[in-house]
């Protein structure tokens, strides 16, 4: 197991992110069998939180250029979508091309709990 916070955004059936590549992409592209998990907290009692088991799959030029494209618009309505990912790998790895990487994970199964405010 591996978990590492991701900026995502969601649509139908598929969940896209936006990375560079790294331990993730590399396990991802090994084991497509993956895991998301988000969650909201206000308080104590108030949180909700959601698990989507799913398959990952890479949207790579020039075969899922459409895909890619749509992704991109996805993650574009988000501010600063890209930097943190993109930011501290050219940081990292100043003298290597860095090529972002788009993917999405196709949903099987979806599971979530909420808390629940206690009456007094």
């Amino acid at each position: 197991p591996y978990v590492v916070p991701v900026v995502m955004t969601y649509e139908a059936d598929y969940i896209y992110f936006f990375s560079t590549l790294g331990k993730k992409i590399k396990w991802m592209r090994a084991n497509p069998r993956v895991c998301v998990q988000v969650d909201s907290i206000s308080g104590q009692s108030e949180w909700v939180s959601v698990i989507a088991n799913g398959e990952y799959q890479e949207l790579e030029e020039p075969r899922h250029t459409d895909e890619r494209n749509h992704a991109r618009k996805l993650l574009e309505q988000r501010h600063n979508w890209w930097l943190n990912a993109l930011a501290e790998r050219r940081t990292q790895q100043r003298d290597q091309d860095i090529q972002p990487v788009f993917f999405r994970v196709k949903i099987a199964s979806v599971t979530g709990l909420r808390g629940v405010l206690e009456e007094t």
